[in-house]
């Protein structure tokens, strides 16, 4: 009998279109309150939306509004920009 093989979730960015683990990738989320945030766990309430831990996939997210259709939401230009603050300090660890 063969040995069982646990499956491995994987996730589209949003960024670069790119098929990956999820563990690779940062949760970018949408509250119930509409507050939009990175989510570094995971597991925090809300829809979710993936991208690279990289500012270039994030910028390329801006550009083709791949973020607001995923969170089904506008976003505003100082809610990116905190965003890109906040990948830059995860990128560093």
């Amino acid at each position: 009998m063969p040995a069982k093989v646990k499956k491995i979730p994987v996730r589209k960015c949003t960024g670069c279109q790119e098929m990956k683990n999820k563990k690779e990738l940062l949760r970018v989320l949408r509250t119930p309150e509409g507050e939009i945030l990175l989510d570094t766990t995971g597991r925090k309430n809300g829809r979710g939306a993936y991208l690279c831990p990289s500012p270039i996939c994030l910028e390329k997210a801006m550009r083709s509004k791949g973020l607001e259709r995923s969170l089904k939401v506008r976003i505003p230009e100082y809610t990116y920009e905190s965003l890109k603050k906040e990948i830059e300090a995860f990128e560093e660890r």
